[in-house]
């Protein structure tokens, strides 16, 4: 019997030695999180564009795509750009929707904040380095890839998943809409989000 106890002692005494490593771990994470707060793109003019400006307490309504994208990436803002055209101010004035792009290679900060200017003035169009937007997008699920095209000028295109992510300022998630053919789950989403905030 006291050598099961032994035993158990000594099980007990590693996992709890297991347990106090990982937590005295956790603030060294947790500050990595934090830095997400910091994270800087760039749009209009090249400018800095911090995305979890702390000043800011509009509801980010981000997208992550590529200006070159041929259906679903145009389809998306439509959709978006419909659904800011049936809210009114006061709705509208409670988001700041954004396209990410995750083709730098490609897009420049002037040539995403252009395409977005394309579909509505309300949504930003910004760019980075893929060393801050992958970390960013992975963050929020979005899976993309780079597919060789051959026999085309494109060279390459993306494959993404499609979701508008609704973020509160500091970046969390509050929820996420999928690809929509109709701006009707977007305005759906505006209405719920400030209702439950």
């Amino acid at each position: 019997m006291s050598r099961n106890w032994s035993l158990i002692l000594v099980v007990a005494f590693v996992l709890g030695f297991g347990l106090k490593s990982y937590l005295d771990q956790q603030p060294k994470s947790a500050s990595v999180e934090q830095s997400d707060s910091k994270v800087v793109l760039f749009g209009k003019d090249n400018q800095p564009v911090d995305l979890f400006d702390s000043q800011d307490s509009r509801i980010r309504v981000v997208y992550f795509g590529f200006t070159r994208c041929p259906d679903v990436c145009p389809t998306s803002l439509a959709m978006l750009a419909g659904a800011l055209n049936q809210v009114d101010d006061e709705v509208k004035n409670q988001f700041r929707p954004i396209f990410i792009s995750l083709d730098p290679e490609r897009d420049a900060a002037s040539d995403s904040y252009k395409y977005a200017q394309y579909f509505h003035p309300l949504i930003e169009g910004v760019s980075a380095p893929l060393e801050v937007t992958t970390p960013l997008a992975h963050k929020y699920g979005v899976i993309f890839r780079k597919t060789e095209l051959e026999n085309s000028q494109l060279k390459y295109t993306l494959d993404h998943s499609s979701y508008f992510y609704f973020l509160k300022p500091d970046g969390t998630l509050i929820t996420k809409v999928p690809h929509t053919l109709t701006p009707a789950p977007l305005v759906e989403a505006f209405k719920t989000v400030i209702s439950e905030g």
